[in-house]
This record gives C-alpha cells, structure tokens and sequence, in this order.
C-alpha cells in the first residue's frame, strides 16, 4: 500500500491520506486490479482494507486526526456488516481510532443495486466512518448516483480539475457542483492537482480540501510529508 496526503489548503493540515494498492513491484492500481479475477474481487478487497489499517495502525500519529481513506468496489462488498467487523476487527488489534476511517466508493463499472450500495453507507455512517464517492464526474460517477446516496464527501475526478484554469466551462461546472454539495451538506475534494493555477481556481471556487502531486505524492508504506505550496 502507498499513502498519498489530501490536504486542507486553507489550514495546511493533512485531512486524510488515501491508502492505494501497489504492487511488490511498484505496479499501479490498475495492474494489480486488472489480475484479480472477478470470483477473488471481495477477498480481495477485504484484504487491502486489512492491510492499510495495519499500517495506519503503525504509521499514523494515535492522538492525530486524520483520516485513513481506503478504496473499495461497491460490487464487492456482499454484506455490510461483514466488512465492518473486519474492519473493526483490524483497527482493534492495532489500536487505530475507527472514527478515522473513510471509505471512497470507487466506480469502475455501474453499480449494480443502488439500494445495496445505500445501506452499505447507512450502515458505515452507523458506526461513525465517513463516506466519500471517488472519481465524481467521470464514468458512471454522476448527479443521479449523488442523489441516491449522499455521501460525506464527494472526490470531483480529475478530469474537471487538470487545466481547470484555462476553461471558463470546467471553472463554471465545478463551482455547480460545490454549490450543490454544500446544499446537501456534502464536502467537496478536489484530486489530481498538478499546478499551482489549479490550485488557486479551485480555492476561488470553494473548495478546501485538495489532494495531488502538487501537494504530495504518494509514499510505499509511508507517509510522505504534504507541501504547501500557497
């Protein structure tokens, strides 16, 4: 697993750092990913969710305050409570504080039962987890899904954000979408900034919470140190 920082701009802290599969060879997400047969995806996923609350068990500050994010496919998770107790389970025997877990709902093909999807974000929210949709505005990540779930948080894709300070049209679209997540009482992170115009967009248009390259890379089993680059 590698850790990369997302930072509160405004404050310089670090909100959370998302946790992300790597494989023992550096290979990216999507390598490892695409060699995971469908029948071994929930195994699978319960195990890099184990794997990253170890290490946040290690590496994270116990009287710190931020979260561990961690990425999972709703098509995977077959009973809610299952994967909680795992998860419990995990932060128990490292003595990691589970009120700082976050779980990003990643989308790299449709959900298949939205109504599944929403108990499973009752039931995290039950047990004090915070909730994020991962990749908003890409794929099948759009208004129709935010309306049926309603997470904490929603992670614009960076597919609106690269250049962002060059379009007049992805400027206008995202400060949409910030304007209706905090209606709906939802925070908005930004990802995969890589320039300090993007940077300075994005804070004119609301949002705080930042994560990309610009502000930290991601570390192997490490927290990398955030920059400050304002």
């Amino acid at each position: 697993m590698a850790f990369q920082p997302i930072v509160n701009i405004e404050t310089g802290a670090v909100f959370a750092y998302e946790a992300l599969v790597r494989g023992v060879d550096g290979q990216s997400a999507g390598d490892v990913l695409s060699s995971v047969g469908h029948d071994m995806i929930y195994k699978f996923d319960q195990a890099c969710r184990v794997k990253a609350i170890k290490l946040a068990g290690r590496l994270f500050a116990p009287d710190g305050d931020a979260k561990l994010s961690i990425n999972f496919m709703p098509n995977a998770v077959y009973e809610p409570d299952a994967c909680i107790r795992a998860s419990l389970a995990a932060a128990r025997r490292v003595g990691f504080n589970p009120n700082r877990l976050m779980f990003e709902f990643t989308e790299d093909e449709r959900m298949l039962d939205i109504a599944h999807v929403r108990r499973i974000i009752e039931a995290y929210r039950a047990r004090g987890f915070t909730t994020a949709i991962d990749d908003f505005g890409a794929g099948y990540a759009g208004l129709g899904l935010l309306a049926g779930l309603q997470p904490d948080i929603l992670k614009i894709d960076m597919a609106l954000i690269r250049k962002i300070d060059e379009s007049a049209a992805q400027r206008t679209i995202v400060a949409g979408v910030v304007k209706i997540a905090e209606a709906l009482g939802i925070q908005c992170i930004a990802e995969g900034i890589e320039t300090i115009e993007e940077l300075r967009t994005l804070r004119e248009v609301g949002i705080s919470l930042c994560q990309g390259y610009l502000l930290g890379r991601p570390g192997v089993e490490t927290l990398p140190a955030s920059i400050s680059p304002m």
